[in-house]
């Protein structure tokens, strides 16, 4: 049976809620398509119940979607994403006097597990690192981005949209433009100024094209996807032997972790990491803290 089209009416409301969102608080790209689409697949879902304007949503219909959702497996984290986007839209029609009164203000939240982000340890991010081949230029663009994100832990969307304007090789820095458009200097440490440097002058020569500005061009000499990079990596992970499910993010987390493992402060990795609120980065010293009480089991005589 075919999914029914969205209402036009529908459809309009949560483009003018993403174009708010894109305005007033600058949300990124990623995070206006993940709205978009949870939006959407809950307008189809009172479409099909008999209530086709989501105006008129009642709490009791988000429940039953909830319900629906539970009953077909779906991720407690999933389902939680889910509903900050239906509150953030309500809370927006509510604002906009398009509603009365929130639908979403009675919900509660799923219970979710204090899962630790998936990091890797420092031997296994030597052996990454080590594993692209700089004899060949492409390998050698990956190399030199792997190298710049251990370094500095910058997210994976702002890694593949890196402009010459943003490095400062001689200072060692990077000037990022992160979530919010809010820029921060991370340093990035000699190894990866060592590396970025013969990147520069050996390899990106060749791989240059209009996109004159951005550091790390595709092989296609376009800007790179999020998604090619997520490639890139696994393909390395397989030639390092590592095991491990990686991506950009678990880069990310080892970053954090390591620098935590070797005593930096909290609020100085929350800088780095460009992190608004502290308790994001908190979760870290929870890998720390377990990677500690694993090498005490380990190495301790009553462990």
């Amino acid at each position: 049976m075919p999914t029914p089209p969205l209402s036009a009416e529908n459809l309009h409301l949560i483009q003018q809620f993403q174009e708010q969102l894109e305005l007033e608080q600058a949300a990124s790209v990623h995070t206006l398509s993940a709205y978009g689409t949870d939006l959407k697949h809950f307008a189809r879902f009172c479409q099909q119940q008999g209530q086709p304007h989501l105006t008129a949503v009642s709490s009791d219909l988000i429940n039953r979607y909830l319900a629906k959702r539970y009953d077909e497996g779906f991720n407690p984290r999933s389902t939680s994403r889910l509903l900050s986007s239906l509150r953030r839209f309500y809370r927006y029609l509510v604002q906009q006097q398009q509603l009365a009164q929130d639908p979403t203000t009675e919900l509660i939240n799923p219970k979710i597990g204090s899962s630790l982000p998936k990091t890797l340890s420092e031997q296994d991010v030597e052996a990454l690192l080590a594993a692209p081949d700089i004899s060949e230029l492409i390998q050698f663009r990956d190399k030199a981005m792997l190298e710049l994100l251990y370094a500095t832990g910058i997210r994976v969307t702002e890694l593949v949209t890196l402009s010459m304007q943003q490095l400062y090789l001689q200072q060692g820095i990077v000037r990022v433009l992160g979530k919010g458009r809010k820029e921060r200097l991370v340093p990035m440490g000699e190894e990866a100024q060592y590396w970025l440097s013969r990147y520069l002058k050996e390899a990106r020569p060749a791989l240059q094209s209009q996109l004159s500005d951005v550091v790390f061009p595709s092989s296609r000499q376009q800007l790179m996807t999020r998604q090619t990079f997520w490639h890139r990596i696994k393909f390395y992970a397989k030639v390092a032997g590592i095991r491990a499910t990686l991506s950009p993010h678990t880069v990310r987390h080892a970053f954090a972790t390591h620098l935590l493992n070797h005593g930096a402060d909290l609020r100085v990795v929350q800088m780095l990491l460009g992190h608004s609120d502290l308790s994001t980065t908190q979760i870290y010293t929870h890998v720390a803290q377990a990677r500690l009480q694993q090498l005490h089991q380990q190495h301790h005589p009553r462990g």
